[in-house]
């Protein structure tokens, strides 16, 4: 009983993740939290380009807009890290409600 994944596969597990990073981004109050949440998008959109790049003719477009898009979510990490650890110095939270009193 070998079953073939399809491209049919491939999309509804990057649904679920899309759907998971959209639920940590819009619920969580915590900035690490949040960050991992965009994380989560960024991969289930990784998991599309590579899908529709192996399904449809196998070139290899979908595979380098992917290592694009892994370049770019690293820096992201590293760059957003960075402004969370300064804002936990400066207020001693990490909670995005608390932060919002910045503007103040």
């Amino acid at each position: 009983m070998l079953t073939s994944v399809s491209l049919t596969h491939y999309l509804i597990v990057s649904g679920i993740l899309f759907s998971l990073g959209i639920f940590g981004v819009v619920t969580r109050r915590n900035a690490i939290l949040v960050l991992m949440g965009i994380e989560l998008i960024l991969n289930s959109a990784n998991i599309n380009f590579i899908a529709f790049s192996r399904y449809r003719g196998m070139n290899l477009d979908g595979q380098a807009v992917a290592i694009f898009v892994i370049i770019l979510a690293a820096a992201e990490a590293a760059v957003a890290l960075a402004i969370v650890l300064n804002i936990y110095q400066r207020f001693n939270t990490v909670n995005v409600d608390d932060i919002s009193k910045m503007k103040e």
